[in-house]
């Protein structure tokens, strides 16, 4: 079988999967949950020879993991707040991305703080600590200065060059920082999910399981309502937000965190990111972040989101209130509600720990055992996914008796990484299938039989026909909004979704038949 078979995610391999296991007694490790821990754990045990089968009640990418800033940064706001350990994890898991996992999705972001008038000597002095803090960070993790550069000063010029947008009255110049950002979240978990699958992971979404313990699930196929229990010698519980709704053992608190959606334009089209202070603190800040398909994504907000879980959390008022509030006091023209193009929030799953703001609770993560045996795993970010997955495999292992070999996957590129032994060159490649391809962009154009693959599927929108038909017959897309909201990030702008729906359909209906 070769890597782009064995990598494969579709209907008919699903149904397989699914016929198959309903038969079978041997699988070693069962994942609940298709978030990036998830499948980040599906591809730790199963590239340490553990027959692993992994489970998602919606679609893979459905929860938190579609929802963050796409960065892939190193701790520095941790490193402020005293939290070494996580600021050094998160420094040390960003380099293994960044230049062996997945560089071909992720690249250097510059953060730009503009000096202007309302930072005080004080602040400046600050902020300016923080970033040679996170150059230490990086060098102590070993993350070469040509993935990441060093923090610098630049003039006036420099930083209009880089954020147009920027105010201009009284401009000193700004500060600038490098960090890591990826082309998209759920474009990184769909593309853990192959690699695990590609190990030999069975990767399956719209299965529900219910009734877990720390041994077994009644899984049920949600697209056809079959059911049947599957019996593993280890179950792991990666459902994120959901976690207490499968362990009932577990006490979480979390916090919400929400972007706008704008035009790159509105802010001159940015190459930098604008980072401007929060009132009050010295180590939160919000973005405006440049963006595929010509956005800006602004974020991020810190709130207790008490209360039963959403599928889709929704932004507050006051949350909108506050990013306006605050970028505008960097913008030469405000931005106002009008512009808005999309929002968007996510849920971070932060273990309970008693009072005190959420912005407060440690992002450390936690592997934790119930009373029935399952293994649940809570906290952490993307950034830390593959530690969290290595920690929850590690406990596994030990407590179930399991025999596996060591972890590799701090040394395993994924799809597309230039390291991949199925990369290929991308020569002649539109730059937008590269950026969310790498090294496996050809194989998603050689792999269409649609008409005009390398045609935009909307007018204003740079995602090509061969991506939409690639995501069903390669990246397990079931329906419509398996392809708009995760696979793309079409969904985020509602009109771009109008816009591409019919034909997204269309494609959707030849290939599935």
């Amino acid at each position: 079988m070769t890597s782009d078979q064995s990598a494969k995610l579709d209907a008919r391999l699903r149904r397989r999967h699914l016929e198959e296991l309903s038969d079978r007694s041997d699988v070693d490790v069962l994942v609940v949950g298709g978030g990036v821990t998830g499948v980040g754990i599906a591809l730790d045990a199963a590239t340490r020879g553990l027959r692993t089968v992994l489970v998602d009640a919606h679609d893979l990418a459905f929860g938190t993991s579609r929802w963050s800033s796409k960065l892939v940064h190193g701790g520095l706001r941790y490193l402020a707040s005293g939290r070494l350990g996580v600021a050094h994890e998160s420094a040390v898991e960003r380099g293994i991305l960044m230049t062996r996992t997945a560089p071909h999705l992720i690249h250097a972001m510059t953060q730009v703080v503009p000096l202007m008038p309302s930072i005080t000597l004080s602040h400046r002095l600050l902020v300016r600590t923080g970033f040679i803090a996170g150059d230490t960070l990086r060098a102590v993790a070993r993350t070469p200065g040509s993935v990441l550069p060093r923090s610098r000063k630049v003039n006036a010029a420099r930083t209009i060059e880089l954020v147009p947008g920027v105010r201009t009255d009284g401009l000193k110049g700004g500060l600038l920082a490098f960090d890591g950002q990826l082309v998209d979240d759920a474009r990184l978990v769909v593309t853990i999910a192959r690699t695990a699958a590609e190990h030999g992971a069975s990767i399956l979404n719209h299965v529900r399981a219910d009734e877990v313990t720390g041994s077994s699930a009644r899984l049920t196929d949600t697209t056809t309502g079959e059911t049947f229990t599957l019996a593993a010698k280890a179950v792991i519980n990666a459902t994120g937000v959901w976690a207490a709704e499968v362990d009932s053992s577990i006490k979480l608190r979390p916090s919400r965190g929400t972007h706008l959606v704008f035009d790159a334009e509105l802010f001159g089209n940015p190459t930098g990111a604008l980072t401007v202070p929060v009132p009050g603190s010295i180590s939160r800040f919000i973005f405006a972040l440049p963006q595929q398909q010509g956005r800006i994504y602004l974020g991020l907000t810190d709130e207790d989101a008490p209360g039963p879980i959403p599928d889709e959390p929704q932004a507050a008022d006051s949350e909108i209130d506050f990013l306006l509030d605050t970028v505008n006091t960097a913008l030469q023209v405000p931005v106002t509600r009008n512009d808005i193009r999309g929002t968007y929030s996510g849920l971070r799953p932060l273990l309970d720990s008693g009072g005190g703001e959420t912005s407060d609770v440690s992002r450390k993560h936690a592997v934790l055992e119930s009373p029935n045996g399952l293994i649940t795993i809570v906290g952490g970010k993307l950034t830390t996914y593959r530690r969290m997955a290595q920690d929850a495999v590690d406990k596994a292992v030990e407590v179930r008796g399991l025999q596996a070999s060591e972890c590799k996957t701090h040394n395993l590129p994924l799809i597309g990484a230039p390291a991949h032994a199925a990369s290929t060159a991308t020569d002649g490649l539109p730059d937008s299938l590269v950026a969310r391809y790498g090294g496996a962009a050809r194989t998603v154009l050689d792999a269409a039989t649609v008409a005009m693959p390398l045609e935009p599927i909307a007018d204003g929108v740079d995602v090509t026909r061969a991506e939409i038909e690639f995501a069903i017959t390669n990246e397990g897309a079931v329906d419509a909004s398996d392809v708009l909201d995760r696979r793309t990030r079409i969904g985020l702008v509602a009109g771009d979704a109008d816009r591409a729906r019919p034909a997204v359909q269309e494609i959707l209906d030849a290939v599935s038949t």
